[in-house]
């Protein structure tokens, strides 16, 4: 938990850099607001295209501060969630939802002020037939996920952390948050330095 706590201090660009850029979701999926940042255990979803009857079943299941990570097949044409499904999220503890899909009642979404990542809004929902199948391995945003992995997001993108892999991976990012300041620190704001710097690379 303190490690997962610790993520929320680190950019996505410098935990993507620290697993070689391997475990990156698909760049449409982003936060509904620029602020938003979550990083929290994965409890995956897996549901058919058009329909939504997992989501409400995972939102049941998981636990507080569980990111919801859905495989929607990437369907843009029908919601996985409105204002409501989401609403109930936030009312049991989740830490976010991210989507490789679309959702929608995106005003009512933003005034919960809860993190949801996905691919835009529609106008359409889905349909509640088919059970789909929740805690899971899935493809998400083309990224393979675990339950249980670690899921970090920000402005920039997704990220998603091998279980296997939390403590150096956070070591490395932390490493390369460091070493990135340091450089900035060092070179920025002095014309020669800069130049210096630009020599060496060109």
């Amino acid at each position: 938990m303190v490690i997962m706590n610790q993520f929320m201090n680190i950019p996505t660009t410098s935990i993507s850099d620290a697993t070689s850029g391997l475990n990156n979701l698909d760049s449409t999926i982003k936060p509904l607001k620029e602020t938003y940042k979550i990083s929290g255990r994965a409890f995956t979803v897996k549901i058919p295209v058009g329909e939504n009857l997992a989501v409400l079943r995972a939102i049941r299941n998981a636990g507080i501060g569980d990111i919801l990570v859905i495989d929607a097949k990437g369907d843009t044409y029908r919601a996985i969630a409105g204002d409501f499904i989401v609403g109930m999220a936030k009312t049991l503890g989740l830490g976010g939802i991210v989507v490789d899909g679309v959702i929608r009642d995106i005003l009512g979404i933003k005034q919960l002020d809860f993190p949801v990542f996905c691919k835009g809004t529609t106008v359409a929902a889905s349909s509640k037939h088919d059970q789909g199948e929740i805690n899971v391995p899935i493809s998400c945003g083309g990224t393979t996920i675990y339950p249980g992995d670690i899921v970090v997001g920000d402005v920039d993108g997704v990220v998603v952390i091998p279980q296997n892999k939390i403590d150096e991976v956070f070591r490395k990012s932390l490493a390369k948050v460091n070493a990135d300041q340091e450089r900035s620190e060092s070179i920025l704001g002095d014309p020669d330095k800069v130049r210096r710097y630009l020599d060496n690379l060109v």
